[in-house]
């Protein structure tokens, strides 16, 4: 694991329920970023499954951060190995990981980045957010992935 203090950038890695509020993600956010010791001032982009390019608040929270959001599909984020791999997630989204492989996905690199693995939140709404951030040396995390056929807004 990375160490804080020593990262300048972080990815966002977000599954969540359908439905989730704006309030429930930036609380799930915040607590993760804590819980590391960084803030949002180092967060460059947020990444999930592409089956959640329609979602309202992911929509919102990237467009109010300007943080650029990176969608992967389940294909794509089933090749990557991550510490918490859930049966759950694999029967309803078809990868066993969402906000770890997509932040690594997005990152273009390792598990040895990551520096929080999937934190759990239920929010006031309900609903359940899950937040991983892996650490990035590069400023834009799309020049990384150009080169593949994964979306970003």
């Amino acid at each position: 694991m990375i160490q804080p203090g020593k990262i300048t950038k972080i990815i966002i890695g977000i599954g969540c329920d359908r439905g989730t509020s704006q309030q429930t993600l930036e609380t799930a956010i915040d607590q993760a970023l804590r819980l590391s010791g960084h803030t949002r001032a180092a967060v460059t982009a947020l990444a999930t499954i592409d089956k959640k390019s329609d979602e309202p608040a992911l929509l919102a929270l990237s467009a109010q951060h300007r943080w650029p959001l990176h969608f992967h599909t389940a294909a794509r984020l089933s090749e990557v190995i991550v510490p918490n791999p859930s049966e759950t997630v694999r029967k309803h989204m078809g990868t066993p990981a969402v906000s770890e492989a997509a932040a690594l996905v997005t990152a273009g690199v390792g598990i040895d980045n990551l520096i929080l693995e999937k934190h759990k939140h239920r929010g006031h709404d309900g609903k359940h957010v899950t937040i991983s951030l892996v650490a990035t040396k590069d400023r834009d995390p799309a020049a990384r992935n150009h080169h593949n056929q994964e979306c970003k807004r």
